[in-house]
């Protein structure tokens, strides 16, 4: 086992919209304190009673899945925590990921991010996530 699945999220156009639909839907709590994100108007939460955790990002622009027409995909990725990024890095190259984002250079900022962006062999985005 490589890492563990922290969340699952969804793009959007309004975060909190969305998660407060899910949490009609499901129940749980909208935006509850979380060390692993940093909550703002373009990232919003669920943890559902059961302890699955639903994330809602912002995407400017963002155009809906339309079932089931391939020209507008279904959205969402991964997010798998490791203790490891490096060593995870390395077991998710191997086994057929490639890097789209490493998590270096945002911003002007030299610091490392705490997160990774991978893209599957079918091409899907995945993040792993110092946890």
């Amino acid at each position: 086992m490589i890492a563990d699945l922290q969340c699952v999220v969804l793009d959007c156009p309004d975060p909190g919209e969305l998660a407060r639909f899910y949490r009609a839907v499901l129940g749980g709590t909208v935006d509850r304190p979380d060390r692993r994100w940093s909550l703002d108007d373009d990232w919003s939460t669920l943890h559902t009673p059961n302890g699955l955790v639903l994330a809602f990002q912002r995407v400017a622009d963002h155009r809906p899945p339309r079932w089931p027409d391939p020209a507008a995909p279904q959205q969402f990725h991964l997010d798998f925590g490791v203790p490891d990024l490096d060593r995870a890095q390395e077991q998710v190259l191997a086994a057929g990921a490639t890097v789209l984002d490493d998590g270096t250079g945002r911003a002007g900022d030299t610091a490392e991010a705490g997160w990774r962006v991978y893209a599957d062999p079918a091409g899907h985005p995945f993040c792993l996530v110092r946890h």
